[in-house]
């Protein structure tokens, strides 16, 4: 600075530390962030990395159905038998297929006739096998449904739900039938066409923790850099979302058939559905609303639902933990509302005749069990669709339920010990 006027070398030195202090902060700012994306991706860390921090939800997630709606067709995840006598569908219209295990993974194998015509290998697993499972095949970047799925409450295989009486080995998996089972899955292919394809090394198998809370990349590096900081940066959290938020997100893959506006998975825990899909703005007929598929639909029609300002699924289910068939859970939930200690709930009329032992029965009582459309499969020797059952979220008195519930309390010896 030599040979410059003084008030000329202040100013220049005024601008050379403002600018090395916004150089300096632009570091600071970027300390933590994940490094930059290609292409825009989100970045996803993987449920394992999630387990640093929150093992104990990690673990108890593990268990889920949501976390075994999809994953790798691996022997210890496959339901079904392979054994010689168990291992085979016929179709009438002609045709067997038969699972089998080979050398380097298990297929479906098409016999006409007795000659092999066609085998297919489990590449992925879709179902958590709680009412059964159904397998997909790469073909290519293309992945294609197996015809035959296994039906936990036979123990049996069938053919696809869906399926006709004959044997199918081109059924293209879209992007939207992966929205609700994965997390994400990349589409390479031309969007306008039905017939998609997908970056395998992209997809993120299960609906696992990022589904809800966002991609985590940036979460996980910036809290690993900053353990000691406990607000929880970039990342999701579904419990401070508006009742609207909250029942959307779940809508998402539980709230029928929607019409996607935009490509899959664009959508995010968060967002605005009908930004997304077009909705059935339609009041809901319960009576023609499917028991699988359209949960949503089913709550939105009952009177609990409509009478409510807070009300939404996670009012009674845990996203975290596995609770199925925890019947006296739900009650106690159900409870929490409708007893006396509420002002003008509406309580069980049985309750003082019946004793406490209906009090773990709401679910049973008032959600019963009903068959699915949507889900039935035929099996082997059987004339008619076997259906799968599943609890219907209409809540209402179903008195032939309520019926049944009531004879099975009158034989218990011990009817306040009455099991789930």
């Amino acid at each position: 600075m030599k040979g410059l006027p003084t008030y000329r070398r202040s100013v220049l030195l005024i601008i050379v530390l403002v600018a090395g202090i916004f150089f300096l902060t632009e570091c600071i700012n970027q300390e933590g962030q994940k490094p930059a994306l290609k292409n825009d991706e989100p970045s996803f860390a993987g449920s394992a990395a999630c387990a640093n921090c929150h093992k104990a939800i990690y673990e108890m997630h593990l268990s889920t159905a949501h976390f075994h709606t999809s994953e790798q067709a691996l022997a210890e995840n496959i339901k079904g038998s392979f054994e010689p006598g168990s291992n085979s569908v016929s179709f009438t219209s002609g045709g067997t297929v038969a699972m089998e295990k080979k050398q380097d993974g298990f297929y479906q194998t098409v016999y006409i006739n007795g000659v092999q015509k066609k085998s297919q290998r489990f590449d992925l697993i879709f179902g958590s096998g709680t009412k059964g499972q159904s397998y997909a095949a790469w073909a290519g970047n293309h992945l294609v449904q197996l015809p035959i799925t296994y039906f936990t409450s036979a123990d049996q295989w069938s053919n696809s739900p869906g399926y006709p009486n004959k044997i199918s080995l081109n059924r293209i998996v879209t992007s939207r039938c992966l929205e609700c089972h994965a997390t994400y899955a990349k589409t390479i292919s031309d969007p306008t066409v039905e017939a998609e394809e997908y970056d395998k090394s992209s997809m993120v198998l299960s609906v696992a923790c990022e589904k809800c809370h966002g991609p985590a990349a940036q979460h996980v590096f910036y809290q690993t850099q900053h353990p000691a900081d406990s607000t929880a940066r970039f990342i999701i959290n579904p419990a401070r979302f508006t009742r609207t938020q909250s029942l959307d997100m779940c809508a998402l893959c539980h709230g029928g058939r929607l019409q996607k506006t935009k490509p899959s998975f664009s959508f995010t825990a968060g967002d605005k559905l009908s930004d997304f899909f077009v909705i059935d703005s339609t009041p809901g007929n319960a009576d023609i609303i499917d028991v699988h598929g359209n949960q949503y639909g089913l709550l939105a029609a009952s009177k609990c639902f409509r009478e409510s300002q807070t009300l939404t699924c996670m009012t009674c289910h845990s996203p975290h933990a596995n609770e199925k068939g925890n019947t006296a859970l739900f009650s106690q939930r159900c409870l929490s509302c409708h007893s006396n200690e509420h002002a003008n709930a509406v309580v069980c009329k049985l309750t003082a005749s019946v004793g406490a032992a209906i009090n773990s029965q709401c679910t049973n009582c008032h959600m019963p069990e009903q068959p699915s459309r949507a889900i039935a499969v035929i099996l082997q020797g059987a004339d008619a669709p076997t259906p799968a059952f599943m609890h219907t979220h209409f809540i209402k008195s179903y008195p032939a339920e309520t019926k049944k519930i009531l004879a099975y309390i009158k034989k218990l010896p011990h009817p306040t010990a009455l099991k789930n």
